[in-house]
């Protein structure tokens, strides 16, 4: 029963889903669907319980994360961005939590413990001391020393979560931060990456770098990370702060960053004075074109939000189609086939066995030869009849055959969980494999339960539609046939 119960509450939060995004986003409305074809392709195949579902393994707020060292000015930049001071500032580290920033309407801000997102499924933290336990053993019934849960009454955070990381550069409860911290990044639809101007040696921080830039820039969503040197009011003070720039793109070119945007800020509220004009003048224009740049891609990160969940989809449903499948489909073949032959070669076996046996057990009378098995079936029939023999022998047949069945699925199980692990695939194929080698499991077809042309059907369909919640998508934001109502766009043309 609680299976059934878990089954329910999955399918309630996909229903309030749609009910919400009817409203705010008829596309990801269809995305939510396409998730749901995949599930029962996935459930009828033993993929995926049915207490869970890919719809509820994604985020679908708009995520944006800012990661940096400590003292990198993030906490500054927050309180700026969202016109209030929600997080606490200062030169020393203030905050050792990673802090999930959601809006309320009430005016009051409040904090919340880290069980607030540990057991709430709506949020992109939901059951991490699991992870964190798995990382760091111990540490996952301390999940309120990572996370809390801030509300906040900022229209700019309204229907988007702001994340905020501790400084970087932590070595307590280091393994667990990176955990969380690299489960952020693969969220995200929009990564900050903040590092401080007023430390001139980037080189002392190379592990940093090399986890916030080197680790990033193979990733195929390389281009939602924008790398910040903030507090450059304190560089702009020195002789060459050019130099001071130069130094950071040095070191962030040493380990991998030579494309994309890099950006020079320092707070427009809380900065030093800069005593020469001329140079105030220069820094105060490079910092107001940097940051209405970021502030556009944050408040734009709905857009971010819609691609990417359109592209998980497109993902999750190639990866099935392509890797998952073909990898159960696969195992259960040669599961299939392995059995069958060795259950043959038993047979042939025992065949062998019995007839050297009875030519040695044989005997003559007179001119005549009796082989071993003609006597056994007469001293066998005496007690059993020919019947009793017959049974014997299929009760040893099967009892080798289920040991056999069994032998082949332990031979085979460690290959499909370090190639399933390996890829990440989405579902579970060591779970359905298991479902598909059982004692009742026949060996007439050696494809997966539940795969067959209307399932592969289904799943073409989603990758299909892929396509066209792209084009809906592009035909929303962008207007490239310069109509001046786009909703007229989306129309069918109407036949004469």
């Amino acid at each position: 029963m609680p299976l059934a119960v878990g089954s329910e509450s999955v399918q309630q939060r996909i229903s309030d889903l749609e009910a919400h995004l009817e409203q705010e986003n008829p596309i990801l409305l269809n995305a939510v669907q396409g998730f749901r074809r995949l599930d029962s392709v996935a459930y009828e195949m033993n993929l995926l319980e049915t207490n869970k579902s890919f719809a509820s393994q994604i985020p679908w707020w708009p995520l944006i994360s800012i990661l940096g060292t400590f003292s990198a000015g993030k906490s500054t930049f927050i309180n700026n961005y969202l016109g209030q001071d929600i997080q606490r500032t200062g030169n020393q580290a203030v905050d050792d939590r990673f802090t999930v920033m959601v809006y309320s309407p009430e005016e009051q801000s409040h904090a919340l413990p880290g069980v607030s997102l540990d057991s709430d499924p709506r949020f992109p933290f939901y059951q991490m001391s699991r992870e964190i336990e798995r990382v760091a053993g111990g540490e996952g019934k301390r999940i309120d020393a990572y996370l809390q849960l801030k509300t906040c009454r900022s229209e700019r955070l309204r229907g988007k979560i702001l994340i905020d990381s501790p400084g970087f550069d932590a070595d307590a409860q280091r393994t667990a931060i990176l955990s969380l911290t690299n489960h952020m990044m693969d969220l995200s639809d929009l990564v900050l990456v903040f590092f401080d101007a007023r430390h001139p040696e980037p080189g002392a921080m190379r592990d940093t770098l090399k986890h916030l830039v080197a680790n990033t820039m193979a990733r195929t969503d390389s281009s939602k990370f924008l790398y910040i040197l903030n507090q450059m009011d304190s560089a702009a003070r020195e002789d060459n702060p050019e130099d001071v720039v130069a130094a950071w793109l040095r070191a962030l070119g040493e380990v991998g960053l030579t494309t994309g945007r890099f950006y020079t800020i320092y707070s427009r509220e809380a900065s030093s004075p800069i005593t020469d004009p001329v140079r105030r003048k220069r820094f105060e224009e490079k910092r107001d074109r940097d940051l209405d740049d970021i502030y556009t891609r944050m408040d734009q990160v709905e857009i971010e939000r819609a691609y990417r969940i359109v592209s998980t989809l497109r993902k999750t449903a190639t990866a099935l189609n392509d890797e998952t499948i073909p990898l159960l489909s696969q195992a259960v073949a040669r599961w299939r086939t392995r059995t069958l032959l060795a259950d043959g070669l038993i047979v042939v076996g025992l065949a062998f066995v019995f007839l050297f046996w009875s030519i040695g057990a044989g005997h003559w009378h007179g001119l005549h030869y009796q082989p071993g098995w003609l006597k056994l079936l007469e001293d066998v029939g005496i007690s059993w009849g020919l019947e009793g023999l017959e049974i014997g022998m299929i009760i040893l047949l099967i009892l080798a055959h289920f040991g056999v069945r069994k032998l082949t699925v332990l031979t085979l199980l460690p290959g499909i969980k370090k190639k399933a692990l390996a890829a990440r695939m989405p579902g579970d194929p060591v779970g359905a494999f298991l479902r598909n080698t059982r004692d009742w499991r026949p060996l007439i077809t050696g494809k997966p339960v539940g795969w067959n042309n209307w399932s592969e059907g289904r799943i073409a369909k989603v990758l299909h539609d892929c396509e066209a919640y792209v084009q809906s998508l592009n035909e929303r934001f962008t207007n490239p046939k310069g109509i001046k109502d786009p909703a007229t766009v989306l129309k069918p043309p109407v036949d004469e």
